[in-house]
């Protein structure tokens, strides 16, 4: 990373002339901090007593794509506030397969741990042992010199520092008021600094926070500290509670693309710098995730599989197939190690994915409708998202159910039996009808799970003997 050019992002004066539009803009905004008596809880917003309000401003902002984006990784820190712990293997493997899947590139470019616990330093130290660039190894502390000499002694760059920005933390947490708070903060990061470590600031809960009012004053003194001593800070925004909306023309704070722009065009931070943490409380996790990204933040921040506090966090697996669809390509990422982390999960750790999860459920790619098996038989793209085997090493599957008729069994046979190049099954299949027959009698009798594959294999070896 140049950090000379990331830097050179607010010179001095009225206009610069943008490098991507070629357009002067005007860059002597000033944004002062708006220290006030009484918390702002945005009520018209945030009632508590109804289901949060979407306000509409109709302002736009530009996307501004940046030139690189990445992924970063949450699921040893934010990942494990709502699980039991890993144990330090499982950290170690899963960090393993995370570089595996990033790639040569280092598309996943980070991993963040805890550091409290002997299980989580051990953790840290066999991480470091393996001597990848990417996932880099950093952590998330609580802002104290003891924590800052723990994090240099295990040899870390960065680490995360919790700077909550929302009136909501404020006043009612921290028991502050906005002065105190910047004050307090930018005194933690200096500290960091001093320490010789790269600080990357939590801005927790900036979708219920006064964003011209404390937000982008804030981001302005972080900027003005990275310009005083050279050391870049990193600046998260953190969508705490979910309550961020990627829609057009929403009003802050809860737009996604407003913040991430005005960090970026008022708070002068370059693309590099900006980071987006996003929560799936109203499913919006993936796409705010994606919003960020096109307004202007390289980093996504997000977990194996989205396990994460309460609804969970922004699956990680899920931005390496944005990051594709966005790129036009996985820039050497290998996507079928998607499979191997989803395998681990509920072998190693006995943890049981939703079976419909989007690339990592057992049934994603699993048609029963007799007319979409019918269809899947003839051409696979007709009812596959894509190639499923080539690219997550996961081929379709067809499992049979009151819905399959023929059609659908007579697809399922393709899959389980041993067939010549260009061995077809018809519906007219003699074990097509013995096993329809019997599927029809297990639901006439009234049966309402699916029907297994060891059951018809059985069934089929039964029909087999029977001749």
């Amino acid at each position: 990373m140049d950090h000379d050019m990331m830097f050179d992002a607010s010179p001095k004066g009225e206009l610069r002339m943008n490098p991507k539009t070629n357009l002067l803009e005007v860059m002597n905004f000033e944004y002062a901090l708006q220290d006030v008596a009484q918390p702002n809880l945005y009520r018209m917003l945030y009632s508590y007593e109804e289901v949060p309000k979407l306000m509409f401003n109709q302002r736009l902002v530009p996307m501004n794509m940046p030139r690189n984006i990445w992924i970063t990784d949450t699921t040893f820190r934010d990942g494990q506030q709502s699980r039991e712990p890993y144990t330090t293997k499982q950290i170690v493997d899963l960090y393993d397969l995370m570089h595996k899947l990033g790639g040569p590139k280092g598309i996943i470019r980070q991993s963040e741990f805890f550091l409290y616990s002997k299980k989580d330093r051990e953790a840290v130290l066999k991480c470091l042992d393996k001597g990848y660039e990417f996932p880099e190894v950093t952590s998330w502390i609580r802002a104290s010199k003891k924590d800052f000499e723990l994090v240099r002694n295990l040899g870390l760059q960065e680490t995360g520092i919790l700077v909550s920005c929302s009136d909501y933390h404020i006043f009612y947490k921290l028991k502050m008021t906005r002065r105190q708070a910047i004050d307090h903060y930018l005194g933690i990061v200096k500290d960091c600094i001093d320490a010789g470590i790269r600080p990357r600031c939590h801005f927790e809960d900036i979708t219920r926070a006064d964003f011209y009012g404390f937000v982008v004053p804030f981001v302005i003194e972080l900027h003005k500290l990275m310009m005083e001593t050279g050391v870049p800070v990193k600046v998260r925004a953190c969508d705490t509670m979910g309550y961020g909306v990627g829609i057009p023309g929403v009003a802050l704070p809860r737009s996604i693309p407003g913040i991430i722009y005005g960090i970026h065009h008022y708070g002068h931070m370059p693309s590099e710098l900006i980071e987006f943490h996003g929560h799936n409380d109203f499913y919006r996790a993936v796409s705010n995730s994606t919003t960020a990204w096109l307004y202007g933040a390289s980093g996504v921040n997000c977990s194996l599989l989205g396990i994460g506090e309460r609804t969970g966090n922004c699956p990680l697996e899920a931005m390496v197939m944005e990051y594709a669809q966005l790129r036009g390509s996985f820039d050497g990422m290998d996507p079928s190690v998607i499979t191997e982390i989803a395998e681990y999960y509920e072998k190693e750790i006995g943890y049981d994915i939703p079976p419909r999860t989007p690339f990592v459920g057992a049934e994603f790619n699993v048609t029963r409708a007799g007319v979409h098996a019918d269809g899947l038989l003839k051409n696979e793209e007709v009812y596959n998202i894509f190639d499923t085997k080539a690219i997550l090493n996961r081929p379709p599957k067809i499992m049979i159910s009151n819905t399959s008729g023929a059609s659908g069994i007579a697809a399922w046979l393709m899959q389980h039996l041993d067939l010549a190049e260009g061995e077809t099954v018809d519906k007219t299949d003699p074990r097509v009808l013995y096993l329809k027959d019997w599927v029809d009698k297990q639901y006439a009798e009234g049966r309402v799970t699916a029907i297994t594959d060891d059951e018809l294999l059985d069934c089929l070896a039964t029909m087999e003997e029977s001749k």
